[in-house]
């Protein structure tokens, strides 16, 4: 089991959380690791989110070692899939920041326990030694602001099942409809999709609209680079109803002419503000749930 540190730059106002050393073999495919939970050590919200690899200097890795990496808080159901513990923050091997919003955040207490996924990668010959994963996580104190609490929200083309599946050979289009529980609005909206992904989308089928479509950007063999993040204007942001279906869509052209097995994710994820705060704010999970990719 790697070590976890924990580290408050209170000038910077940022948390960092040190995960390592990690190892991990020649053409290791999946690798998950038992990682400790980490105590939050302060009453605020966090606001944004920037992981990375790093040597034991500090100095960021080029391997893709992660497959991914999640922050949970596992005494909270998701607003989505109440069986799922709520689910933070998430990245995979592209590491992509998550931005701030304004006038936002998640609203956490000192001595809040969260919870670490990890997954490891390593597809190539050569094995990789001595990583560590460098969650940087920026925050607000409740001395210094006043923000409102957003929370999460998740939409999966598996519906609330294992995130990965197989990835047929071709044009692969996957798709799940999943109802809204709650009144509020969506400020922000990313997403995750694999190697060969084209798009991600989201659609109020009840309304018949589009919130948001999700290019890829892909290198020149079909790898996975990068995809957007779309923060809507103040005024702008997308309102759902009690009752709302939304369709989330994961599009994938795959080249290789093989069905390759577990290769695929769609994802689509929003920081959702609600009307009624305190309805979700006293949501509890049921401890025996436990969730698997």
């Amino acid at each position: 089991m790697p070590s976890v540190d924990l580290h408050d730059d209170r000038d910077g106002h940022f948390l960092t959380v040190l995960i390592g050393p990690l190892n991990v073999p020649p053409r290791t495919e999946h690798l998950t690791l038992r990682v400790p939970s980490v105590m939050v050590p302060l009453d605020g919200w966090l606001v944004a989110y920037k992981p990375k690899v790093v040597d034991e200097k500090g100095t960021t890795m080029a391997q893709r070692v992660i497959h991914h990496v999640e922050l949970l808080n596992a005494s909270r159901p998701s607003l989505i899939c109440p069986q799922l513990p709520e689910l933070l923050f998430a990245a995979g091997s592209e590491l992509a920041d998550w931005p701030p919003v304004p006038d936002v955040g998640y609203r956490v207490t000192q001595g809040m326990p969260l919870r670490i996924n990890l997954m490891l990668t390593n597809p190539t010959e050569e094995p990789v030694s001595d990583a560590y994963v460098a969650l940087e996580i920026h925050y607000r104190r409740s001395a210094e602001a006043r923000l409102k609490t957003v929370y999460p929200v998740w939409f999966m083309v598996t519906h609330c099942g294992p995130t990965m599946y197989d990835l047929q050979p071709g044009r692969d289009v996957k798709a799940s409809e999943l109802t809204i529980p709650y009144a509020g609005r969506l400020l922000a909206v990313g997403g995750h999709i694999h190697d060969y992904g084209r798009e991600v989308r989201l659609e109020n089928v009840t309304r018949n609209e589009n919130i948001a479509t999700l290019k890829t950007v892909l290198d020149a063999d079909g790898r996975f680079v990068s995809l957007p993040t779309i923060i809507f204007p103040p005024r702008g942001a997308y309102r759902f109803k009690i009752g709302d279906v939304v369709k989330v869509t994961a599009v994938y052209d795959n080249p290789t002419g093989q069905k390759l097995p577990k290769a695929a994710m769609g994802v689509a994820v929003g920081y959702f503000l609600p009307d009624n705060d305190q309805a979700i704010a006293k949501l509890k999970l049921e401890p025996r749930i436990r969730f698997r990719r």
